[in-house]
């Protein structure tokens, strides 16, 4: 299969989103809150400051291809270390579901490193880089431990239109995927924004493909965001189709 954070999967393999609403528009935020990297794959290019905490949750997330479907609950912790970085600890817990087989577990456990400096007018950039452990569930672990390396571009065409670019590239048992994504969004207002994008990706094993999707993600208060998303394969190989929906909390600093 597949499936999708901070691989071409979150946890194992597949089609990457970038970020959008994080980096769109002027919704409603407590304090110095730089935005969410949810919904999706990507990250925002902005970093918390020393001593910020933000958690971000799938609801789940979904991925369906071949007759089979994987569910994860991803989590990703965000804690600013001062200057223009921010540590990333991320893993998840799954289910995976084929026309034989089903299996429950925790998946693996990942660390990175974002660094992303004050934007220069318009345009905003970030870069992460980030290593997935084969710590998991047996069923549900990667074969090979995953290096990966991505950089997002941003640029805000208006007070309320923005549009972007991710690319990442992942190391894994000697061999490289890559994924290529662009994404337009609007702010609706303060508080709403929606996104569409399309991506392209490369795996050294299994080939290409593409696919396309849009999203949503409401700011329920200054400190909590809730997003809706889903995509859908054009060609090539990748998922059927990924949705997800998700949570996003901004703590401050703790």
């Amino acid at each position: 299969m597949h499936f999708p954070r901070t691989s071409l999967r979150r946890t194992t393999t597949a089609m990457a989103m970038v970020c959008a609403f994080g980096i769109v528009g002027t919704p409603a935020r407590a304090g110095d809150n730089p935005g969410y990297d949810r919904p999706g794959l990507g990250f925002t290019p902005a970093v918390l400051q020393a001593g910020e905490v933000t958690w971000e949750q799938g609801l789940p997330d979904w991925s369906h291809a071949g007759g089979a479907s994987l569910y994860t609950a991803d989590t990703s912790l965000r804690v600013g270390i001062g200057g223009p970085f921010e540590l990333h600890l991320g893993s998840s817990y799954n289910r995976l579901s084929t026309p034989t087989t089903t299996a429950w577990g925790r998946g693996d456990s990942s660390i990175g490193l974002k660094f992303a400096l004050p934007a220069s007018g318009k345009l905003s950039w970030g870069l992460l880089g980030n290593v997935t452990f084969t710590d998991g569930a047996r069923a549900l672990r990667g074969d090979n431990r995953q290096y990966l390396l991505g950089a997002v571009f941003n640029w805000q065409a208006t007070p309320r239109d923005s549009l972007g670019a991710y690319l990442e590239t992942v190391r894994s048992g000697g061999r490289n995927d890559q994924l290529v994504a662009l994404h337009a969004g609007r702010a609706l207002d303060d508080s709403v924004g929606v996104y569409a994008e399309a991506a392209w990706q490369h795996s050294a094993t299994d080939g290409s493909g593409s696919m396309a999707g849009a999203g949503l993600a409401w700011q329920a208060t200054p400190r909590v965001q809730l997003d809706a998303s889903f995509r859908h394969r054009l060609g090539g190989v990748a998922d059927d189709w990924q949705a997800g929906l998700g949570v996003s909390v901004y703590f401050g600093r703790l």
